[in-house]
């Protein structure tokens, strides 16, 4: 018999994958912001910390207890550009800077 498996489980599965969890977080940081759904974000945040380790890992990374680096991924508040560095950067991954495809030119 097959096993059953939750949607978040089987995301969990998928994104153990780094590549395919940077790309989950990208298209997902996109999508805030088009539609600046914070708790959205941050479910897939956690989705991929889950999958690359857990937050124990995250907690050991950033040395933070595990309830504090819970707390920062439990919240449905904008993370600040400090915690969110402070995650991806215990993940191997940074913030950057692109243009968008149908960018303004300059605010000059």
């Amino acid at each position: 018999m097959r096993e059953i498996r939750t949607w978040r489980e089987y995301l969990i599965e998928k994104f153990a994958d780094r590549e395919k969890a940077m790309g989950y977080l990208q298209v997902a940081l996109e999508e805030y912001q088009g539609d600046n759904d914070t708790a959205t974000f941050m479910r897939a945040l956690q989705t991929v910390v889950e999958a690359q380790g857990g937050i124990h890992e995250l907690a050991n990374q950033i040395h933070t207890p595990p309830q504090t680096a819970l707390k920062m991924l439990s919240s449905d508040n904008t993370p600040t550009l400090d915690t969110l560095g402070t995650i991806l950067n215990a993940l191997g991954w940074r913030l950057s800077i692109e243009p968008l495809e149908d960018a303004i030119p300059s605010l000059e």
